[in-house]
């Protein structure tokens, strides 16, 4: 077992200040797999004063030498890419190959966006009365969950570091694999003492430390929507700058066209993968009146083809729930589905047979849904999806619509019937035909599900303030 108690904070690994060890267990096994410490706000208070001196140097660090420790990390990150996927599949159980080519890919793709980014970034701008500079922010506290470790601590520290921040990051104290490897990869690549640091530890704790903390100029959340909430109110006191990345409940629209049954199985995969464990997954499949039976079927046999298992087998599509806490959530749900009337397709509630041992569950499918249902309108962070019918195009919108949540959304059709409806959808990011986006397109969503934009330059702006200077 993996002994990660100590902090990195000013440059160096050193010991909370009060010692309270927490330990984090293999999602597969339920066994342990490394003991950290819980922090309090006197060691958020340490980060701070640390990044705080440093941010008096960096901030005025060229652009040229930010991209230099940006290439250097990138190098390191690559080096011990391996190492990074098999962290995140021991820590929150996503399968090995899922780890290796979408999650640990995270990291390295967001450093390279970044990078690239920065080299054409217009910091400054001629104006016809004067002239406006973006100038780094300051203390960024970043706090970010367990489901894409890696993602989200790349994609927030990466454009602090590229525009002249100074970090304090609360990483999930479920994965502390991860954000332990990544911080050793920040102080391998060279960064001067105190411009990143990390404090492990719990969101009512450390958590609301760095959201109220005064000396903290902007802080960046990733989570569920009552907890960006509570960081909002805990950093109103102080009037900093507060982005939020938060639930989603995204519909999937699926017209009746010629590649129905690739557009179905494809829906499914994309909402179990990650065992369902994804924000932005495609978890209300919407389709036509006539092809719904058809619809229900096609998924039926292919979620029965997605092999459930060990995520170290590198066979394995769909692993462990991240913990025993989160599967009972996952199967209450269930349980609310089948006692508002949901006909159960696939799977339900308790253990796969044969996985007794672990946070399994079983991929579930529901039909015979409507958009009363608490199993559509709330988020189950599990794989667990719901079919829905729609009679007409301008029904399905509406649908799709209804929900506190606007993420993304999901539409597969002929191009010239699709492009309408994106257009129509309350959504943030939406993919037509099973395309995805790059890690140069913004990352946020509409209503409940947050506010502000990462990834790529547009993940630059909220790191910044905008100061003019006239004459």
């Amino acid at each position: 077992m993996l002994n990660l108690t100590n902090f990195y904070i000013n440059g160096q690994w050193t010991k909370p200040i009060k010692s309270q060890e927490f330990i984090a267990t293999n999602p597969a096994t339920q066994g342990s797999i490394a003991t950290i410490s819980l922090g309090s706000g006197a060691d958020v208070d340490r980060a701070v004063e640390s990044a705080r001196e440093a941010f008096k140097g960096f901030s005025r660090t060229t652009v040229d030498e930010r991209l230099a420790l940006l290439q250097k990390l990138l190098d390191i990150y690559m080096d011990r890419y391996e190492e990074m996927a098999q962290a995140i599949t021991l820590e929150m159980g996503a399968p090995i190959e899922f780890s290796r080519n979408n999650q640990a890919a995270c990291g390295s793709g967001h450093i390279k966006a970044a990078i690239d980014a920065l080299r054409n970034y217009a910091f400054d701008q001629p104006m016809k009365s004067g002239h406006v500079y973006r100038e780094a922010i300051g203390v960024c506290g970043l706090i970010t969950p367990w489901n894409w470790p890696i993602n989200q601590i790349a994609c927030k520290v990466a454009p602090a570091l590229a525009t002249g921040c100074t970090v304090v990051l609360k990483a999930s104290e479920l994965a502390p694999l991860s954000s332990h490897l990544f911080a050793e990869m920040v102080d391998q690549a060279g960064y001067p003492k105190g411009v990143f640091n990390l404090v492990d530890g719990l969101g009512p704790e450390v958590g609301a430390a760095i959201s109220s903390h005064a000396d903290i100029d902007m802080v960046s959340f990733t989570g569920s929507t009552e907890a960006g909430i509570a960081v909002s109110k805990a950093a109103s006191e102080t009037v900093k700058r507060v982005c939020l990345e938060l639930g989603g409940k995204s519909p999937n629209i699926i017209l009746d066209h010629e590649k129905y049954q690739k557009a179905v199985e494809g829906g499914v995969a994309s909402c179990f993968r990650n065992t369902g464990q994804s924000c932005n997954a495609p978890t209300r499949m919407l389709v036509p009146e006539h092809r719904y039976e058809e619809a229900i079927e096609y998924a039926k046999e292919f979620v029965g083809q997605m092999t459930l298992g060990d995520p170290s087998d590198e066979a394995t599509i769909i692993g462990p729930i991240v913990s025993e806490t989160h599967f009972d959530r996952v199967q209450s749900y269930m349980d609310i589905a089948l006692n508002e009337g949901a006909r159960l397709i696939f799977g339900g509630p308790g253990k796969p047979e044969g996985f007794e041992k672990g946070n399994y569950t079983k991929p579930t499918l529901f039909a015979d849904v409507n958009n009363d249902m608490r199993i559509v309108q709330e988020e189950v962070f599990g794989p667990v999806l719901c079919i829905q019918s729609f009679g007409s195009v301008d029904q399905a919108i509406e649908m799709a619509n209804d929900s506190q949540f606007g993420l993304a959304a999901y539409i597969s059709g002929a191009k010239d019937e699709i492009m309408p409806i994106a257009h129509q959808l309350r959504a943030g990011m939406i993919a037509l035909n099973g395309d995805s986006q790059g890690f140069d397109c913004p990352f946020g969503g509409y209503k409940q599900s947050g506010n502000g934009r990462e990834w790529g330059e547009f993940g630059f702006e909220d790191y910044l303030e905008i100061k003019t200077i006239a004459g």
